[in-house]
């Protein structure tokens, strides 16, 4: 990890341009998001909660997703080529430490829907939950990690500076929505079992689909970046078949109003080394740096980067996403490797 960027106090950070505070930006969606972890979920489709933060000190980075209908399983992909499925039967609670040093704990087991139990404030899949109080979000993890199965085992508290309601469409046809619960937050790591512990700024949303995450997208390149001021930018690109990509532009202040932005094209980053996944950063106005690559797979990127949006300076975490990579059976056929099920 790169030493984090120097934190300004909101109070005393110069002012943004002004912007226009929105109630319902473009592409706003007629879907509730709310925060109901029992959110019914159409067969085929999917609904996960994203979660990452970077350590104060700039040294280590966690990411956390949560799936009902996990969108990258190999499993559920072959399922689906023999009919209609059902998202609850193919969960995933994905933790993922980075360390000093490129030092990785990664953990992925899917699950069926027999251990699984979800109600408006509580998801729970097999040893492992997450819970809200109200205030902040509580995972409790209990999983096996590479390397050597080691346990990992602890928990991750997400307490959000403010919340929002806002579901906006990432497609054309309205089949697939993004939620920004809770841009700005502070997350507190404590794994015991894995000797780690820290806090840092964080994030957290959600994405939700009607119908296979393919089926709308031949990939993405998204960015969330924590600013000098400490705004949070967030830049989609979104890429369908026959169609201009659909970017979106949005930054949130910390009292969880949303500003737009003009969305501007997406500037080259270098590929990633091993698989040579394209990424690309949306609407950077400077030269984009890469600052780490914390995940480098066949159809998937994840990287630590540092950029400008509005002349403000911040350093985020960028993906990039190649959904015609991962329709490819062989790629399907080396993900169970890292993503082991249980029933």
């Amino acid at each position: 990890m790169r030493a984090a960027s120097d934190k300004t106090d909101a109070k005393s950070a110069p002012q943004t341009q002004s912007k226009e505070t929105i109630e319902r930006p473009a592409g706003y969606s007629s879907r509730n998001p709310g925060l109901n972890f029992a959110e019914p979920v159409a067969d085929n489709g999917y609904l996960w909660w994203y979660v990452d933060a970077i350590s104060d000190d700039g040294q280590q980075a966690i990411t956390m997703i949560i799936f009902v209908g996990s969108v990258f399983s190999p499993y559920y992909a072959r399922a689906r080529r023999r009919g209609d499925q059902s998202a609850e039967n193919h969960c995933a609670f994905n933790t993922i430490l980075y360390g000093p040093s490129g030092k990785k704990r990664w953990s992925m087991t899917e699950r069926s829907a027999a251990q699984l139990q979800r109600s408006q404030d509580s998801y729970r899949l097999g040893p492992s939950r997450i819970d809200w109080d109200g205030q902040s979000f509580m995972a409790r993890v209990d999983e096996r990690c590479t390397p050597f199965a080691q346990r990992m085992q602890g928990t991750v508290k997400i307490t959000p500076s403010s919340l929002t309601t806002h579901s906006l469409e990432l497609d054309h046809r309205g089949r697939h929505h993004w939620n920004p619960i809770a841009p700005i937050a502070r997350v507190e790591v404590d794994m015991p079992t894995l000797n780690t512990r820290w806090s840092g700024d964080g994030y957290l949303d959600s994405n939700y689909g009607s119908e296979p995450l393919a089926d709308g997208f031949s990939g993405w390149d998204w960015t969330r970046a924590r600013l000098s001021n400490g705004d949070c930018a967030v830049r989609y690109e979104a890429r369908s078949p026959h169609r201009e990509p659909y970017r979106l532009a949005l930054r949130f202040a910390r009292d969880g109003s949303i500003s737009t932005e003009a969305p501007r094209p997406s500037a080259a980053l270098p590929p990633t080394q091993i698989w040579r996944v394209k990424r690309r950063m949306p609407g950077a106005e400077a030269k984009p740096k890469t600052l780490q690559t914390l995940e480098d797979t066949p159809f998937y990127a994840r990287s630590l980067v540092e950029t400008t949006f509005a002349n403000d300076p911040g350093i985020g975490i960028h993906e990039s996403l190649s959904m015609q990579r991962f329709e490819k059976r062989w790629v399907q056929t080396l993900l169970p490797f890292r993503m082991p099920r249980l029933t």
